[in-house]
């Protein structure tokens, strides 16, 4: 499905030679598309704008693949991403449900309470008196610092429903552009504006696709390294982990986010492991740290090979969004560069 994800970029003989002038044109495109996305917050939007509309295309090439001739294959694609939408929120729902009656994340949180009950007593006292001293005490911190960071708490609500809202919002426009937007455009003249947003949106979208098809498959890498250690070298140690179906939940849908999935995850594994002792929490401290090192080269060949960048340049550009624009620029910073960099090489000016 990958490579039906993609779509066909144009020759660069079709594209305008290079001058200066056309450079600064391809780049303000670029650059006024993300500014107004980045600087309105409107990052959730677009990425379901893209996911939507980028799944439809792949899906109706699919079903055209399938079955040559198919009237209306747009359509059917929408639909079919719609149910199998639903067949995985239905799931990941049921799941959920599964996981509250036997534990579950709160049974994740008692476990990572115990274990620093366990560590206050590890630790020396002027440390250990920093940390709360019972499951109780913990949910009083907790209790407090709820209630002195209740105006931020509405707003983070707010900005949810909000986000929620973009969502919604970016996935009916993502559909509504699959069904209408005509797969192979004629009659636009090349150097037309009309022309050169086409050219760009199709870039973003197929920058989209490397990026997130990428990332998917650094986390599904990541989660499968994990459920090795948890199911696997803790149990033949003598140190099972509890909730390991909880973790690796956690380990593969905090891997889908770039740099700080990782920081979740291991900070939520590191925690349990304290429960049992200082080794076991050293040995999941290493074998984390290994992980990381594993990801970080194959996340450089991986990403970096589909949108031909290198680690550092991804790294510098996602610290300078991050700086900008906050999470939503650290999020889109792969996609921007990769939409520059694929839009360079494509038209024959990178080499």
């Amino acid at each position: 499905m990958e490579s039906a994800a993609l779509e066909t970029p144009r020759k660069s003989q079709d594209l305008p030679s290079f001058t200066w002038a056309v450079l600064a044109s391809t780049l303000t495109w670029i650059t006024a598309l993300w500014l107004i996305v980045l600087a309105l917050h409107l990052t959730p939007a677009l990425f379901a704008a893209l996911v939507t509309y980028g799944g439809t295309r792949a899906l109706a090439r699919l079903l055209e693949r399938w079955r040559p001739g198919l009237r209306h294959a747009q359509a059917w694609g929408l639909a079919l991403l719609l149910l199998m939408i639903g067949i995985v929120g239905s799931v990941l729902v049921g799941y959920a449900v599964d996981t509250a009656e036997t534990g579950g994340y709160a049974g994740l949180l008692h476990e990572m309470a115990h274990a620093l009950e366990r560590l206050r007593q590890d630790l020396p006292s002027w440390l250990a008196a920093h940390l709360p001293t019972s499951l109780e005490a913990l949910h009083r911190v907790a209790v407090v610092w709820l209630h002195d960071h209740a105006a931020q708490l509405q707003l983070w609500g707010g900005d949810a429903l909000r986000g929620v809202g973009y969502v919604l919002i970016g996935a009916t426009t993502g559909g509504l552009m699959a069904l209408q937007l005509p797969v192979n455009p004629t009659g636009m003249l090349p150097q037309s504006p009309t022309a050169a947003m086409r050219r760009e949106f199709d870039g973003l979208v197929r920058s989209f696709t490397a990026v997130v098809f990428a990332q998917l498959r650094i986390a599904i890498l990541n989660t499968a390294l994990t459920a090795l250690y948890l199911l696997g070298v803790l149990p033949l140690l003598g140190m099972p982990l509890p909730l390991p179906g909880t973790l690796l939940t956690l380990t593969f849908t905090a891997g889908l986010l770039p740099v700080v999935g990782n920081l979740i995850s291991n900070t939520a594994i590191m925690i349990v492991s304290l429960r049992y002792s200082a080794l076991g929490a050293a040995l999941s401290l290493a074998w984390l740290v290994a992980i990381h090192k594993l990801e970080y080269f194959l996340n450089a060949h991986i990403i970096g090979h589909r949108i031909r960048a290198r680690t550092w340049e991804l790294l510098i550009a996602m610290l300078a969004l991050q700086a900008m624009f906050g999470l939503g620029g650290l999020i889109g910073a792969p996609v921007l560069y990769a939409q520059i960099k694929q839009a360079l090489h494509e038209r024959g000016w990178l080499g």
